[in-house]
């Protein structure tokens, strides 16, 4: 039996494009998810369709988006459907499963994305190192300014003594950039001996 899966991101979308196409390539029945982002790991509509697939059946989507919106996410959903005997088939790209000639072309798709992953760590190794011989300092940018920390430590002492709370808001930073930056100027003050 053809199954085919629809899936829309937002409630306003329409899903009868999908379905219009699903039934015109021979699908049985549809199985439907509104509002749902294709990197939701729960998916209903998908979960029930993989409960009633029996092994010969064949799902068929639109778009790959409409099953993954990634690669590697991709490519584990089609090795659970091989695993379960259940075909696959995405109508606008044109990739299936279901002929010798389709099945051999997933392995390769698995390959060129371990490549990617491979190739994206190099880089950002390569990056972190670039940065470190340059003396860069890596990790996130500081979330306080230093006009906003004058302000800061203006209003928290005498006279005003506001709450690290109150200032944050005033200021419009997080009460933990405040702490964060009163913690590292005590552990910059000098030892008295």
């Amino acid at each position: 039996m053809k199954l085919g899966y629809a899936r829309v991101s937002n409630g306003e979308q329409n899903l009868t494009l999908q379905i219009d196409a699903l039934l015109a390539a021979g699908a049985g029945r549809i199985f439907e998810d509104k509002g749902v982002s294709g990197s939701t790991v729960f998916k209903p509509a998908y979960g029930d369709m993989l409960r009633h697939a029996r092994a010969g059946d064949e799902i068929m989507v639109w778009r790959l988006d409409r099953l993954s919106r990634s690669l590697p996410g991709l490519i584990i959903e089609l090795e659970m459907l091989g695993s379960l005997g259940v075909g696959f088939r995405s109508l606008t790209e044109q990739i299936e499963t279901v002929t010798p000639a389709g099945r051999l072309f997933f392995p390769m798709v698995g390959a060129f994305a371990q490549f990617e992953r491979d190739v994206i760590r190099e880089r950002t190794n390569a990056g972190i190192q670039a940065a470190r011989r340059a003396r860069k300092k890596l990790g996130r940018p500081v979330s306080i300014n230093e006009d906003q920390w004058k302000q800061a430590k203006t209003l928290l002492a005498e006279p005003h003594n506001m709450s690290v709370v109150a200032v944050a808001g005033l200021l419009n930073v997080t009460r933990q950039a405040i702490y964060k930056r009163l913690s590292s100027e005590k552990r910059a003050e000098p030892v008295m001996a």
